[in-house]
């Protein structure tokens, strides 16, 4: 039995159908596809190139199944596309940092090395973001094939509201008053002090690092405030403002763990008293460092990312 074109065509068409649908299809097609070439035969054209035209018009046969049975030929459409999009640019933005922070906490707490620590780190971070991404395009690939309705319908009150620019009067304000406290606490730490033991008030900060090392910070802090007033000056934020705010974390980064690393930024006085008082033991004093050293550095990363994020939003 000689097969045309057209019935292989119509037969690679409904092959995918359901079995219940398969037979009113085919006669549909069947009849839309001899109509079309008669068409074609009737204006002047070759029988043999009109039915071959006609197929090529229709296109994939795959396709046109997908048609009938109204399946979707895309991973993820537009009804929840933007949905997926904006949730998945939250997620690697969270998880796979919090992940790196964490497992890298866990094992310098456990006195892994410096290099087993930043691997594992580095791996855990990575796999937990192949995980967001996959897990996330899984969930919304499901809730498009099964015509889930998960989305919210948008109104004019979810507009978007004008984001601050960070540069105002206020701000300036607020960045002086913090700025003006953290000397403030420096000179009184080192003056007076501000950990009572024994009876007497010693300061936190080892008292050698005066007068050089804390100049130093004085100088970095007296930074922190001339970029202030530039970004108060300047109406917003710039890229060279967050490159300099960028180099100022980054001086402060290598100030206090250059001295963490080195035994030398907490008061040694303070930690004999407390030694010998049994308030903590060598290895809870460790861990306090570890903590201590994480969130030095968290919060000086946080600060240099809200620079740029600031300056992103600004350049707009």
């Amino acid at each position: 039995m000689t097969t045309t074109l057209t019935d292989r065509y119509v037969a690679a068409t409904v092959k995918s159908l359901p079995p219940a649908a398969q037979d009113d299809v085919r006669a549909e097609l069947e009849a839309s596809i001899i109509d079309a070439v008669e068409a074609r035969i009737d204006g002047g054209g070759d029988p043999d190139h009109a039915e071959r035209a006609v197929l090529t018009d229709l296109g994939d046969p795959a396709v046109l199944a997908a048609g009938y049975a109204d399946r979707p030929l895309h991973l993820i459409g537009p009804r929840y596309y933007l949905t997926w999009w904006r949730l998945l640019k939250l997620l690697l933005a969270i998880v796979p940092g919090c992940v790196l922070a964490g497992v890298a906490l866990g094992n310098a707490l456990t006195g892994a090395g410096a290099g087993g620590i930043i691997g594992e780190a580095v791996a855990a971070s990575i796999s937990s973001a192949m995980h967001v991404f996959f897990w996330t395009t899984l969930v919304f690939a499901v809730l498009e094939r099964t015509g889930a309705d998960a989305t919210t319908p948008w109104d004019v009150d979810q507009r978007p509201e004008p984001s601050p620019a960070g540069a105002g009067r206020s701000d300036l304000v607020a960045s002086l008053v913090f700025l003006g406290l953290m000397i403030g606490a420096l000179m009184w730490d080192q003056l007076r002090g501000f950990a009572p033991v024994g009876g007497q008030m010693l300061p936190i900060l080892n008292p050698g690092l005066w007068p050089w090392w804390t100049a130093a910070l004085i100088g970095i802090v007296v930074l922190e405030v001339v970029l202030a007033f530039a970004v108060y000056r300047r109406g917003r934020w710039t890229p060279a403002l967050a490159i300099a705010n960028t180099a100022l974390a980054v001086l402060f980064v290598s100030w206090a763990m250059t001295l963490l690393g080195r035994g030398q930024l907490i008061n040694p006085t303070l930690v004999d008293a407390m030694l010998l008082t049994e308030t903590i033991t060598p290895d809870t004093l460790r861990t306090l460092g570890v903590i201590l050293g994480f969130s030095i550095v968290g919060v000086s990363i946080w600060d240099v990312i809200d620079g740029w994020l600031k300056s992103r939003r600004d350049g707009r």
